[in-house]
């Protein structure tokens, strides 16, 4: 018989294995990360990953693994002797922050952490997430796991309208408005702060990137080619494509359908 939650709960044990899928969460991070999802009709809710599993990796989680929570971050549903994941306040006050944002994530990425570690700027480098950094990221400033409701409501603050923030020495927190937005800003964020470490051992510590206004020209002009001639006669004829890219990809595989 279907569940309550199951929907959600599917997603976001796809987003947890996309963790792991995207190099984020692997060998001595395997367990170390984490996606929430808000419940659409109880957005006072949302599905996040627990903590009391035999087997605490990320791939080997499933959609009756996750639990369901409040915005106090307190267990409403899921397996038993499964507690919410201890930093679910990352999740819970952000998500009461923030009613425009549906999904959170926290994980520990091997670049941008070390990075923050190391008081650098990440700077636009290539064209894939170029938006995400194209202003300096908020850092909180310590390292602990965020267990309270003050050091979660901190780290919302450090996000604040934005979609970002890094943890020093710790690992980083993204946001958005749909599950897809908030994982892919995170793999953008550590596909750019690679791109600046390797920079930087290449090119040293003051290293060129991509100026501001390259970064606005370029993602103002995405979507932009379907209003051309050729892809307009195209689309009349063939009908509007269906585009998933990576996304769509590892979410298949995730789901078990490749």
């Amino acid at each position: 018989m279907a569940g309550k939650y199951d929907d959600e709960k599917r997603e976001a044990a796809a987003g947890t294995q996309l963790l792991h899928h995207f190099g984020l969460a692997a060998g001595v991070r395997v367990s170390l990360g984490h996606v929430s999802v808000r419940i659409p009709n109880e957005p006072d809710k949302f599905v996040v990953k627990g903590r009391g599993y035999r087997s605490d990796a990320l791939p080997r989680i499933r959609p009756e693994d996750m639990v369901v929570a409040d915005l106090d971050g307190v267990w409403v549903d899921g397996p038993r002797n499964v507690v919410p994941c201890f930093e679910v306040k990352i999740h819970s006050c952000l998500l009461k922050a923030r009613p425009d944002i549906n999904a959170v994530v926290h994980v520990h990425p091997k670049y941008s952490t070390l990075l923050s570690t190391l008081g650098r700027t990440i700077k636009p480098m290539v064209q894939e997430g170029a938006r995400l950094v194209l202003d300096d990221i908020p850092v909180y400033p310590k390292q602990k796991i965020i267990t309270t409701d003050d050091e979660g409501t901190a780290v919302a603050n450090a996000v604040g309208q934005g979609s970002v923030a890094l943890l020093f020495g710790h690992g980083a927190v993204t946001a958005g408005t749909s599950m897809e937005e908030a994982i892919m800003g995170m793999v953008h964020l550590e596909h750019q702060a690679e791109m600046n470490y390797l920079a930087e051992l290449l090119d040293g510590r003051e290293h060129p990137s991509v100026s501001r206004d390259l970064v606005l020209e370029s993602t103002s002009s995405q979507g932009s080619q379907y209003q051309l001639p050729h892809f307009k006669a195209s689309v009349e004829r063939a009908g509007a494509p269906i585009y998933g890219g990576a996304w769509g990809y590892w979410m298949d595989v995730a789901q078990g359908l490749i």
